[in-house]
């Protein structure tokens, strides 16, 4: 899944907490995230907004970021409540990288089809 097919993905599927994301569909939409947050910040210093376009990014891509992780977590084959581990400081965060880089579960698991076949 390329970069603008993932961005599209993640907001079509706001608020999707079932089925599969595949890897680059993740960390595409990270990127995403990351690199408008970086100009929002660079935006808002500008325009002496205190960080306010920045804040309803963040507000506006919660939803969906929480969805498309959780859905990664399901593509290797794990509850969506392991994303909660993210709330142990550095070791939750560390898991979670891990196994988000892993290779997702080949053809059919309890969440759906794998999404690079589907």
């Amino acid at each position: 899944m390329g970069f603008s097919e993932s961005i599209s993905s993640g907001f079509r599927k706001y608020a999707d907490f079932g089925g599969r994301s595949s890897r680059s569909e993740l960390w595409f939409w990270l990127l995403f995230t990351l690199l408008a947050g970086v100009g929002l910040i660079i935006v808002d210093v500008i325009l002496g907004t205190s960080g306010g376009l920045t804040a309803v990014f963040a507000l506006v891509v919660l939803v969906p970021t929480m969805a498309v992780e959780i859905r990664r977590l399901h593509d290797i084959d794990r509850s969506g409540s392991w994303w909660l581990i993210g709330f142990v400081p550095l070791i939750g965060a560390i898991f979670l990288i891990v196994w988000w880089t892993k290779v997702g579960h080949e053809g059919l698991n309890k969440y759906g089809r794998n999404p690079l076949t589907a």
